[in-house]
Parts: structure tokens; C-alpha cells; sequence
């Protein structure tokens, strides 16, 4: 039976280790499985497309009435998309490819999670996602550094 790597590695135990959690978002106190539970990545993936579609099409869309040229559309896309993402987890806790796969924004400080976050954490989150990078690398709970830096987390409506 193979051993866990971390078992002949040699080196100090991080600052914040905890016993592991038993499910994810154990360790933000929610529930296993159901309404509040985190959303796994495949949905949050999903949510993501759809948004960046809406934002594909808006801008395309103001492209064809000639206010951007088309050498613009690749970042009208990525400034509709921030806008759109912003705005609405702003005002209602999640994008509108969230609302189409029952996903929404919480804020996860202490132990009251409450829907929806500031315009100032909607804003960071989004320039975050937007750069790609953080969102590659996730916590034991599936979370990804723009979730992380911000306190939120992406759950299930």
C-alpha cells in the first residue's frame, strides 16, 4: 500500500494546520450537501461560460451598431463581462449564468454567511477570475485564491 508523500517529506507543519475536513466546507461551517453547500467546479466552470456568452454577445452586438471597432471586441468582452459580474453580485448575489445554474455569492467572514458582497469585493473577485491565474489554484475546499482574497465562496441557491 503506497504511503502519503507527506510522510517521508521532511519540513515544518503550516501555521494554520487543521485536521482535515470531512467534506468541503466543513471547515467554513456549511452543509455538506444541498442548499448553502459549496458549488463544485463544474457548475462554477458552467456559470462562467454562460456569463462570458452574454458579455460575447452584448459586445458584438454594440461592435455590429459601430460604437467599437472590431479590434475592441476582445476587450469590450472583458470590460462587459467585469461590468455584468460587478454589478450583479453586487445587487443580487450572483451573475446571471448563476442564476441559470441556482448558484450564488456569500460572504463567508465569521461565521455568518450572508448573500451578496460589496461592489469593492465584486469588483476584485471579478479582476481576479479575469486574470485566470487565481482561479487555478484552489484551497482544500475547492475555493480559488479570488474566493480567498475576497472572503467569499460560491454556493448552492
Amino acid at each position: 500500500m503506497p504511503r502519503p508523500i507527506s510522510s517521508w517529506l521532511s519540513g515544518p507543519d503550516s501555521a494554520d494546520s487543521q485536521p482535515p475536513s470531512a467534506f468541503p466546507g466543513e471547515a467554513l461551517g456549511l452543509p455538506e450537501s444541498g442548499p448553502r453547500s459549496l458549488a463544485r467546479s463544474g457548475r462554477r466552470f458552467g456559470a462562467l461560460l454562460i456569463d462570458w456568452f452574454i458579455a460575447y454577445g452584448l459586445s458584438a452586438l454594440v461592435m455590429e451598431l459601430g460604437l467599437i471597432s472590431p479590434a475592441m471586441l476582445s476587450t469590450a468582452v472583458l470590460v462587459v463581462w467585469l461590468l455584468i459580474g460587478a454589478v450583479s453580485v453586487r445587487l443580487f448575489g450572483f451573475t446571471p449564468g448563476q442564476l441559470v445554474l441556482g448558484l450564488v455569492v456569500i460572504s463567508v467572514e465569521g461565521k455568518a454567511h450572508t448573500a451578496g458582497v460589496g461592489f469593492g469585493r465584486a469588483v476584485a473577485r471579478g479582476v481576479l477570475l479575469a486574470l485566470v491565474i487565481p482561479a487555478l489554484f484552489t484551497d482544500a475546499d475547492g475555493r480559488g485564491l479570488q474566493d480567498r482574497f475576497t472572503f467569499t465562496a460560491v454556493v448552492r441557491r
